[in-house]
């Protein structure tokens, strides 16, 4: 919870799960029967979590369903018994899950967009079925995630005598890392390309082998290597970015507005605008950049979100 002014607001995230029911659009909401309404899957996020981790958790722990995060859709803001209360939400893909539902929800119903609205307790919540029916409606919703990691925060390069590629993540950087494998986690990424240099390898392969993810790394996403030749990193953007897999890579600062300008090349209007800020002024340390991709052979970024490491 952040203040604002003498009220705490309560931070909460969710998701409209959805899927293809024979070429028809079907979204799930759930029934609590203590208050006897029909909602989103969402609720509050836990001490230093992410937006992004909450929504996913909060919709297994409500529906028994696992998703993969998609596009996001509008944030919801309201008040509840006096005090503010903001919930942010995205598009899910189910990828599995048992269905078991806990004693808070006692059912989930799988409805077309009019029936959703219908059965809706809350008009507001109208507002994010609206995005997903208008994302879908462009061929915006199938998305696939393609993330961009700089590396966590590493020991200083003046006080290193080692080779620089050898040179590790400090210990606020071991903990960006771990804070990484639940928000890589609520993408689903099953393909992680890493720089060679330690100090990215130490920054996501701790998600890759908590969650099986392919793990492989390239010089050509290193310093050294995009010193020698930037073309290089690029081209291993582009051989990524047309595979059917969920893929993030994890560079180097220097590396990042090369590899950025080639996703913003792929994306029009605010998503274009977006992109280029984040070429002009790069990533944090252990932030990444999440873009979500339609497409085989030309793939289009449709949409983009950032999320930084967590504030000490």
């Amino acid at each position: 919870m952040t203040g604002s002014g003498s009220l705490e607001v309560v931070e909460a995230a969710g998701t409209l799960p959805w899927r293809l029911r024979d070429g028809t659009l079907e979204v799930a909401l759930i029934h609590r029967p203590r208050y006897d309404d029909w909602s989103w899957p969402k609720g509050k996020l836990e001490e230093g979590e992410h937006w992004s981790v909450a929504a996913a958790r909060e919709t297994v722990e409500e529906t028994g369903l696992h998703v993969r995060l998609g596009v996001a859709l509008p944030t919801s803001r309201y008040d509840v018994s006096g005090r503010p209360k903001v919930v942010r939400y995205w598009a899910a893909t189910v990828v599995g899950g048992d269905g078991v539902l806990e004693h808070e929800v006692d059912d989930v119903a799988w409805c077309a967009p009019d029936e959703a609205r219908r059965r809706l307790s809350r008009d507001d919540d109208a507002e994010q079925l609206d995005a997903l029916e208008a994302a879908f409606g462009v061929g915006a919703l199938d998305t696939r995630p393609f993330g961009v990691v700089r590396h966590a925060k590493a020991r200083p390069r003046k006080k290193w005598k080692k080779p620089d590629w050898r040179r590790p993540l400090d210990a606020r950087g071991t903990g960006e890392a771990a804070d990484l494998v639940a928000v890589l986690g609520a993408y689903r990424f099953d393909r992680i390309v890493s720089s060679t240099s330690v100090r990215c390898v130490d920054t996501v392969k701790p998600y890759a082998k908590r969650s099986g993810a392919k793990f492989v790394t390239t010089k050509h996403l290193s310093e050294e290597g995009h010193a020698a030749s930037a073309k290089r990193a690029v081209a291993t953007l582009e051989r990524e970015i047309v595979r059917d897999r969920t893929v993030a890579l994890c560079s180097h600062g220097p590396v990042l507005p090369d590899l950025l300008a080639a996703l913003a090349a792929r994306a029009e209007g605010q998503v274009r605008v977006a992109l280029d800020e984040a070429v002009i002024g790069n990533l944090e340390k252990g932030e990444i950049l999440v873009s979500h991709v339609v497409g085989g052979a030309e793939p289009r970024v449709v949409a983009v979100e950032r999320h930084a490491p967590a504030s000490d």
